[in-house]
């Protein structure tokens, strides 16, 4: 790193490119511009009063109070790179310098009778959205404190020709409703800030499983090429082995390690014969499948689980798809999902009519309650907190299948009025998943 360096590891985590600091809350440079904003406009406001308007102030000490924030930004730029990101307790303390400079300017400037007084929030609505829960409440409990002392003790508000006297029951009025405004803020802009976070974790973990379904298919056609470039220097070996052993004599010293080099030449050769068999990406007949074998690949980790797995397709020649790693890993967790809660049986009917190919997976476990039905496939969002579950398995599945073109319903099944099991259907138009339809594009990439 250059010469920016700091021993204040507790505060800052420093990056010296893009991407490498991501362990910080946020980035230093980010509230070093919004403290710039803020020390321009004070200083604005002060000069503008004071020398535009002619209102007397302490206009010394109120510019040295601005100039502190100036200053303390230089050094901050000066001291650490720009890609600089404050940790939670680095990020609370840059926070709460900017309250107490704020409490001081209100102090000498009419305390909560200054109409700029409601500039108190923005520091705590800064960390409700990015800092921890208890960071804001600390920050929160902090500007509390400033505006009930701002309430109490103050300089007058600049007013000519004679000081401006609000009556105290106004004055408490201003307290009350900055009071609520911190908490309703923080309150709403924290759970904002929230909800976002985990979406955006829960997008995450469906890339992640994306790509390592990705990867595994890649895995098959690099199997597929070594086969077939390993072939013939295999094919080499295995025939000039077979030749010294007819022309050296039976009794030579070294049969027996001839023998084996043979049999293991030719143990090779059925190895990668099975890995030909498993074509690579470029192989038409690897990359499609029908929709039943499509469903049985998907199901067939899960069938040993104790639960019977029925898998009925309607009559018929069933139509091609293609092999999708975003099909087939979502197909698995919802059937995983099926199995976890069946009693003893799990049924998957696959319908291929026109205009749309249908996959209905059934179970006769409990059901799925009402409150979790009507947010089915949000992340976060599980029958079984208890046991540890976070709800991922479902929104990963839903998401990968509509990435996929899929319609995903959630539902109960219901017989004389009670509920018998849980039911997903799964909705594809012909012209999306039939390779012969969809222009040679696998599922996903329309």
């Amino acid at each position: 790193m250059n010469d920016r360096t700091f021993h204040s590891e507790d505060l800052f985590v420093v990056g010296t490119g893009p991407g490498s600091s991501g362990s910080g809350r946020v980035r230093l440079q980010t509230l070093i511009l919004i403290r710039w904003m803020a020390v321009i406009g004070q200083s604005f406001s002060l000069l503008f009063v004071r020398y535009g308007i002619g209102f007397e102030l302490p206009i010394v000490p109120c510019m040295v109070t601005v100039a502190a924030s100036a200053g303390l930004n230089i050094i901050l730029a000066l001291q650490y790179p720009n890609t600089a990101r404050l940790s939670d307790r680095g990020a609370s303390l840059f926070l709460a310098y900017d309250l107490l400079q704020l409490g001081a300017l209100l102090y000498m400037t009419g305390g909560l009778t200054n109409p700029f007084a409601i500039l108190i929030l923005v520091p705590v609505t800064i960390s409700a959205t990015i800092l921890s829960f208890w960071s804001t409440i600390v920050l929160g409990g902090l500007a509390l404190m400033f505006i009930s002392l701002l309430a109490m003790w103050y300089l007058p508000l600049p007013w000519s020709p004679e000081p401006l006297v609000l009556p105290d029951l106004y004055i408490g009025g201003i307290w009350a409703g900055l009071a609520l405004g911190i908490v309703f803020m923080s309150a709403y802009a924290g759970r904002i800030s929230f909800e976002t976070k985990r979406m955006s974790d829960a997008l995450a973990a469906t890339q992640s499983a994306l790509s390592r379904e990705q990867q595994l298919s890649a895995v098959g056609g690099l199997a597929a090429a070594a086969a077939h470039e390993l072939g013939t220097p295999l094919g080499t070996i295995h025939l000039v082995a077979k030749e010294l052993g007819r022309e050296l004599p039976g009794d030579w010293e070294h049969r027996e390690d001839l023998d084996l080099l043979v049999s293991q030449a030719e143990r090779c050769r059925d190895i990668l014969a099975e890995l030909s068999r498993r074509p690579g990406e470029g192989d038409r007949a690897f990359r499609e499948t029908t929709i039943v074998g499509l469903v049985e690949a998907a199901a067939e980790h899960y069938a040993s689980l104790g639960v019977a797995i029925s898998i009925e397709p309607q009559t018929g020649r069933p139509p091609n798809v293609y092999r999708s790693p975003e099909v087939l890993h979502g197909l698995a967790n919802i059937t995983e999902n099926a199995v976890d809660f069946a009693r003893t049986h799990v049924w998957i009917r696959i319908y291929w009519d026109e205009p749309e190919i249908v996959i209905v997976i059934e179970d006769d476990g409990p059901g799925i309650p009402p409150d979790v039905l009507r947010n089915l496939g949000e992340p976060y969002k599980t029958s079984r907190p208890h046991k540890g579950g976070m709800g991922l398995g479902v929104f990963i599945a839903t998401t990968l299948l509509e990435h996929s073109g899929a319609r995903v319903t959630y539902a109960n099944r219901v017989e004389n009025g009670i509920v018998t099991g849980a039911r997903v259907a799964i909705r594809w138009g012909r012209g999306i998943i039939d390779p012969n339809l969809a222009g040679h594009l696998p599922v996903g990439q329309q």
